[in-house]
């Protein structure tokens, strides 16, 4: 808050206090603290403090002056937000160009414009026009929705609330009449909870998780409290030792306290058992857990002395509440920057050593930047084209530095013969064209069949004058179509369209005719999916059961038009840390290694070739970033053009090429 407001709103420690326990329930979470698995509902916390403390703050205006001055307060909102945001978006875009892939960083520079024009939360429930993007690790500006929701609140509630005012003004000239402001605000909240529930459908939760009007109810919530308080007298404020009661109030308020203590119980209640994508709390557990928060806030506020109220003003806490904005802005980044891969640190001690950093940085955000821009007395003018150019030039690195490195030409690789016979110089003569019935003589041709990380390695092969290659790998796809899934720790529907793999398949071969056929299948085998009512994997006797059926199959149709088939082994893969810094279970070698198994198994019945990828993208038996002196993986799973170019296809391509023409 501006001075100008502290002196029509008291300042409440216990607010802060408030405020510290909720981005702690939110490091916590993020953290991967078992205990708090709804730790996310920090996030509503903020939205009822801040429902509540605009709304105090319009209200406290209107009372003393007559009116509302919104550009001084839409102004005291950009001072005391914006600067340390484009800090964190300049860092963030200077960081992630040497961090994330190059497939993921058109992706962000849309994250960081949503992010600057506070429209994040519906960047975010839209953000899968993009396979690697959809399916990639987690945005670092992904935790911006909530800004963008709160930034969106400050906004529109200012002018609605005006209006009301105004409106009540021609009907009621005495002292209470924002009396009927409250029926207003009680009805947006309950359209809200509403949307929340109309909306919610299992298994795809974004757009009532991000969206403004569903998370709304916590914001409205919040300023149904400040409209109920604003027909008291202000509150005096809390004494460092020893408050008195305010004056004109009594002493205790054993209703408050008794609320206050039930929302309390609530709120951890739900911070320790509440699912971001359970159905009870979008069918009305989101507006219970904001009730819960309006009634700690509602004891606090109107009893300084009480006990709710010191707990809350402990100093750590309120030293933590008053950082916690930067607190919240840096710490997802940092998490996701600080792996346990780079630090070496898991479980207790990587949350330690995450948490430390947070705050030291923060803590930094806060007294080298948004302290002293909030309490400058003088800013540059005018303040509003400084603020413009700030903003485009942060667009500017947004769009600039999320420019994908340009690609490296691809080198052209030598093909053996497999029977040469010798020219007249001694060198080999070409291979003569292949022949196939009911095909005209030509080029080789080899197709790859698969999913993404498939569809990376034959889409960066470099082009071959003596090879004709195809890619009918489908994206998001594998052979398995069990429809219950669980992906990183949550649950995933599969990808449309494929539960009919095979069919896109059989057409691509079809199209394609190819002599060799390379099958190479990774992620979507080696997840937990439902078999029988329980979930299974592979390397269970039923779940393998499962799969060799599906690989006969896959098999069969890619070997259909008479190609000789070629499955490569699954590489190793780290595509993502769970929060606490260990692998999720796709990521397991014990599961890659009893999938390549399978794989070996099905294909010695089928006598087709079984090429190791797996040895040739992890030398030393574990995955690996780097092979042969070059990045060969992008994402911990699929490969990198210049890993593909210069260490895979000098390897793949001649043995393809001998299969392919060994019958010319």
């Amino acid at each position: 808050m501006s001075g100008t407001s502290r002196a029509r709103v008291p300042y409440q420690p216990a607010l802060d206090g408030l405020r510290a326990l909720a981005v702690a329930a939110v490091l916590a979470f993020h953290g991967g603290v078992a205990a708090l698995p709804g730790g996310f509902l920090g996030v509503d916390a903020f939205f009822v403090l801040s429902g509540f403390l605009i709304t105090s703050l319009l209200l406290a205006e209107h009372r003393d002056t007559g009116r509302v001055d919104l550009v001084a307060f839409w102004g005291r909102r950009v001072r005391r937000l914006l600067p340390a945001l484009l800090l964190l978006l300049v860092v963030v875009l200077l960081v992630s160009r040497e961090v994330l892939p190059g497939t993921e960083l058109g992706a962000l520079r849309w994250d960081a414009l949503a992010a600057l024009g506070y429209v994040a939360n519906w960047r975010m429930a839209n953000r899968d026009g993009d396979y690697f993007a959809a399916t990639g690790s987690p945005s670092p500006l992904q935790h911006t929705w909530s800004l963008g929701i709160e930034e969106q609140f400050y906004l529109l509630w200012p002018l609605l609330l005006i209006a009301l005012l105004g409106w009540t003004a021609r009907r009621d000239s005495g002292p209470f009449r924002r009396r009927a402001v409250l029926p207003v605000v009680l009805l947006g909240a309950a359209g809200s909870a509403l949307a929340a529930a109309a909306l919610f459908a299992p298994g795809a939760v974004d757009r009532v998780y991000y969206g403004t009007d569903t998370r709304a109810v916590a914001l409205l919530v919040g300023a149904a409290l400040a409209v109920l308080l604003a027909r008291m007298p202000a509150a005096a404020p809390a004494p460092r030792s020893h408050p008195a009661p305010a004056p004109g109030r009594p002493a205790r308020h054993p209703v408050l306290g008794a609320l206050a203590l039930a929302g309390a119980v609530v709120t951890g209640w739900f911070w320790a058992t509440a699912g971001g994508g359970d159905g009870w709390l979008y069918r009305g557990g989101l507006t219970v857990a904001a009730l819960a928060v309006v009634a700690v806030i509602a004891h606090a506020t109107v009893s300084p002395a009480s006990p709710t109220a010191r707990l809350l003003a402990l100093a750590p806490l309120v030293w933590l509440g008053r950082i916690s904005y930067g607190v919240y802005l840096w710490h997802w980044p940092l998490f996701q920057w600080l792996t346990a891969e780079r630090t070496g640190l898991a479980g207790i001690a990587l949350l330690a050593a995450r948490c430390a950093v947070t705050l030291a940085v923060a803590t930094g955000s806060y007294l080298l930047v948004e302290r002293p821009i909030r309490r400058a007395r003088r800013l540059p003018r005018p303040a509003p084209a400084v603020a413009g150019t700030a903003v485009a030039g942060v667009a500017a690195v947004a769009v600039l530095g999320t420019v994908p490195p340009a690609p490296l030409p691809r080198p052209a690789i030598a093909l053996d013969a497999p029977t040469p016979t010798a020219g007249a110089a001694g060198s080999p003569t070409a291979v003569p064209p292949v022949r196939r019935p009911g095909r005209e003589p030509g080029q080789p041709r080899v197709a790859f069949l698969g999913d993404s990380v498939a569809w990376s390695l034959g889409s960066y092969l470099p082009e071959q004058e003596k090879l004709a290659v195809s890619v009918r790998a489908v994206q998001g796809c594998g052979i398995a179509r069990l429809p219950e899934l669980r992906y990183i720790g949550e649950p995933h529907p599969n990808y449309p369209g494929c539960e009919h793999w095979d069919d896109r398949w059989r057409r691509g071969v079809r199209a394609d005719d190819p002599d060799v056929a390379v099958i190479l299948l990774d992620r979507w085998e080696l997840m937990d999916r439902k078999l029988d009512g329980r979930w299974q994997h592979v390397g269970e006797p039923a779940f393998d059961r499962y799969l060799t059926g599906e690989l006969d199959r896959a098999i069969d149709i890619a070997a259909g038009k008479g190609a000789h088939v070629a499955l490569l082994t699954a590489p190793y893969t780290r595509r993502a840390e769970r929060p606490d810094g260990g692998l999720w279970p796709e990521d397991d070698a014990a599961r890659v290694d009893a999938w390549n198994r399978l794989l070996r198994a099905t294909a010695d019945r089928h006598g087709a070739t079984v090429l190791d990828l797996n040895r040739r993208v992890c030398p030393q038996g574990r995955f690996t970033w780097e092979a042969g002196g070059v990045r060969v993986r992008s994402d911990g799973l699929h490969f990198t053009p210049e890993g593909v170019q210069q260490w895979i296809a000098p390897w793949l391509l001649p043995q393809l090429y001998r299969l392919a023409v060994r019958g010319a």
